[in-house]
């Protein structure tokens, strides 16, 4: 009983594994997408963790932009992101990009607050010769979006510490989350 080629160890195999692991690791990752493309097809979105991050994160940063109530303040285009950082964001919607991503977030694990999103958001500092460093991100940054949040209706204080999503807030990000859903990928032609 010969088993197929993908089964077998890089030493057993002889043409299709001239790459070694590299082949293995594509075949499965190939494996992991066809497998949960067939659990996709039936799915109907109905929140936010029904949709991946990135498409989510453009649509609710495009929501915002359009709604108008999200104030951009004026040290918005000059301010970095955390002391590892040389320079600002050179994208003009930083802002809303990131608040799309913490309010998806505190969607998804409540009770985050200041402390927990400057370490998501935080990085490894160059020091030259020196080695890399972990660094926080900005608290500044993070304080003033979940203020902004805040005012807007969406997450709220929460009685143990840190942020959680309001009623509201759930149902708006729902809303968006089937409407990004809704929207044809460019990459799928």
């Amino acid at each position: 009983a010969r088993q197929p080629f993908w089964l077998k160890t890089e030493k057993q195999c002889v043409v299709p594994c001239f790459l070694g692991s590299l082949a293995l690791q594509h075949l499965a990752a190939m494996a992991v997408q066809f497998y949960d493309a067939d659990f996709k097809e039936g799915l109907k979105v109905k929140t936010v963790k029904d949709v991946e991050a990135d498409k989510f994160i453009v649509a609710f940063a495009q929501h915002l932009k359009r709604q108008g109530r999200f104030e951009i303040p004026k040290w918005a285009d000059v301010v970095k992101t955390s002391r590892s950082k040389e320079l600002p964001p050179s994208d003009p919607d930083w802002l809303y990009v990131r608040t799309a991503s913490m309010v998806r977030k505190v969607y998804i694990r409540a009770g985050t607050g200041v402390g927990g999103f400057r370490k998501v958001y935080g990085g490894q500092q160059r020091r030259g010769t020196q080695t890399k460093h972990f660094c926080k991100s900005s608290g500044k940054v993070a304080r003033y979006v979940l203020q902004q949040l805040e005012e807007m209706g969406l997450v709220e204080q929460d009685e143990n510490g840190g942020r959680k999503i309001t009623k509201e807030g759930q149902r708006e990000l729902d809303t968006v989350a089937v409407q990004a859903a809704e929207t044809p990928d460019e990459d799928e032609d």
